[in-house]
């Protein structure tokens, strides 16, 4: 659905703890964090029409987006493992 939040909170809630956890412990997940959350709202706003983009530029968006959600989740799931919270 155009417009739709994919922030990682909300896709994922049953991680809540390890990615508040991950936020504040992790600089690089707390940096792949914001740039997901910067992806997802550019890709927000072309859905919306507030910014013009070509199609190819917004594949490569949700691929980027896809990627990053990838590796913050293998380690937000690497985490729970280490704490024992899986």
């Amino acid at each position: 659905m155009y417009g739709e939040h994919h922030d990682l909170r909300h896709d994922l809630p049953e991680h809540e703890d390890a990615i508040h956890a991950l936020k504040i412990s992790n600089a690089h997940f707390a940096k792949l964090f914001d740039e997901y959350h910067e992806v997802d709202k550019e890709i927000r706003r072309i859905e919306q029409e507030i910014e013009a983009r070509g199609d190819f530029a917004m594949e490569d968006l949700k691929k980027q987006r896809i990627l990053l959600k990838d590796e913050l989740l293998e380690m937000i799931r690497a985490h729970e493992i280490a704490e024992g919270t899986n």
